[in-house]
């Protein structure tokens, strides 16, 4: 610990004492679940707080609640400026209090507390400045029809949004859905991870505290999956956005058809290749940025670039240098700050990604990392070391299935007809890194690649101004920019005839 993270920890050890409960109609109401869940630290085990669930009843409640206030249309129909100004007064509260977020982030999750401080806080407050922007520039047209004939086209809110965060980026990912949903004019239930609802908890109370916001406008929800299931479920619930695995996702399509076919955003899983060329520019700097995003966030991203493919002249130059960056990363405690990595999110990732690391053993060559760092103190946590596999098949399943965690699959290749086929062998479609000089096959090889992203000669570029989003397995739809609203809103067509009867 230093003193920059002193005082802020202390304040988070006051705030876990307190109560945790659901927020609907505005108001603060216990859980009405038997079961009350724990959220643990899981840099050593320690209990943080803990909270009764919601059961399905009161998730059907919440919606019906949300869905009454929808009906009233007392957001839908607000003044645009009172709606700009809600979203740039909540961005407000997260720069105010970007300490304690970071804090109460980072214990849950075990993410590094400067990656939550420098990155994914700051962050959370620009997504709702930027969607600030949005709420008068986002809005109908008219149509060229046939003479005699006015048509037009207007925007309206879908109705309730269920939006279901994951523990990985959790306030990120709920600042993504919240902010366009309410900047649309529509009602919202949150629902964090139960691993990770503390960031969620706090900035709803402080937007229950300091700002004025009509009730049952924002919801927020403390349960698990199988609860949460009713949201997908509820016909009080017109959109579900979803952030989280495959398996899940495809559940969620399968309750819509069987409810209210509700739509969806679906943002899923990755299994995302990062080539690298013979004419790599800057090699070492790339080699860097790479392992940087493959390993940050203990690997638990689903953007991740988890299969580097090589080619076979720089493929033992390559490999030799990743090996030694992870053979140099220091595991620790998130709030030490000589740590490069943390703890992975809870028990159940933990024990998930080291059946891989054993299934990996049997299938590649293991050259770097493949146990728990149990070191000192961080026998008491969730560490395990970035791991490397050399010469893996693409059709290992190491380098077929989502692990979410910091393994890595390094595999040669000789042509880049080769590189293309292995890129795209997966059911995943996020993103994928391309390195060369060559600006041809550069953007020939983007234009091959079934991948929602492409980066060019950097992995890992983003901006609330650019769509975020994947194929095939990867999801449906869009998140940030202007492309997320168009599914927080449905387009109405109007006919006017003016001619002669």
């Amino acid at each position: 610990m230093t003193e920059s993270t002193a005082a802020p920890l202390e304040w988070a050890r006051k705030w876990l004492a307190t109560p945790k409960k659901q927020y609907m109609n505005g108001q603060w109401i216990d859980g009405n679940s038997k079961e009350q869940w724990s959220v643990k630290d899981p840099s050593n085990g320690d209990l943080l707080c803990h909270f009764n669930m919601a059961d399905s009843d009161q998730v059907e409640q919440m919606a019906q609640q949300a869905h009454q206030t929808h009906d009233e249309q007392v957001w839908a129909k607000s003044n645009r400026d009172s709606r700009a100004k809600l979203l740039r007064d909540i961005a407000t509260l997260i720069r105010s209090n970007v300490e304690k977020l970071a804090v109460l982030e980072s214990l849950a999750n075990g993410k590094l507390y400067s990656e939550s401080l420098e990155g994914d806080i700051p962050t959370c407050a620009d997504i709702f400045d930027y969607y600030a922007g949005w709420v008068d520039k986002f809005y109908g047209e008219t149509c060229p029809v046939e003479e005699g004939y006015l048509n037009y086209t207007t925007k309206e809110p879908v109705g309730v949004c269920g939006l279901i965060a994951p523990w990985n980026f959790p306030l990120y990912q709920a600042s993504l859905k919240i902010a366009p949903a309410l900047a649309m004019g529509n009602t919202v239930i949150i629902k964090p991870s139960e691993y990770t609802p503390l960031t969620a908890i706090y900035l709803m109370e402080l937007i229950d505290q300091e700002l004025s916001v009509p009730k049952g406008v924002i919801n927020l929800l403390l349960t698990g999956g199988q609860a949460a299931n009713q949201l997908t479920l509820s016909h009080h619930v017109h959109k579900i956005s979803f952030t989280g695995s495959t398996g899940v996702g495809q559940k969620i399509v399968q309750n819509s058809g069987i409810s209210n076919l509700k739509s969806a955003t679906l943002e899923l899983g990755g299994k995302s290749p990062c080539l690298f060329f013979e004419d790599t520019p800057n090699l070492d700097s790339a080699i860097d940025r790479a392992f940087d995003v493959m390993f940050s966030h203990k690997g638990e991203k689903c953007s991740e670039p988890t299969r580097f493919l090589i080619h076979e002249s720089i493929y033992d130059y390559v490999l030799n240098a990743l090996i030694e960056k992870a053979n140099g990363v220091k595991c620790g405690n998130p709030f030490d700050a000589d740590a490069q990595q943390g703890p992975q999110c809870n028990e159940m990732q933990f024990n998930k990604i080291m059946s891989y690391i054993e299934i990996g053993k049997q299938e590649a060559e293991l050259v770097a990392g493949g146990y728990a760092d149990t070191e000192g103190d961080n026998a008491q946590g969730f560490y395990i070391r970035p791991t490397i596999f050399s010469n893996v098949s693409p059709s290992c399943r190491i380098a077929q299935e989502e692990i979410f965690g910091p393994i890595l699959c390094c595999t040669p290749f000789s042509t880049t007809e080769d590189a293309v086929t292995m890129a795209n062998d997966t059911a995943f479609g996020l993103a994928a890194g391309i390195y060369t000089s060559d600006v041809s096959r550069a953007h020939k090889v983007a234009e091959q690649i079934d991948a929602g992203m492409v980066f060019i000669n950097r992995y890992g570029c983003y901006g609330l101004s650019s769509p975020f989003g994947g194929f095939k397995q990867s999801g449906w739809g869009k998140e940030m920019a202007i492309h997320s609203l168009s599914s927080y809103t449905k387009s109405k067509s109007i006919w006017v005839y003016y001619g002669d009867q």
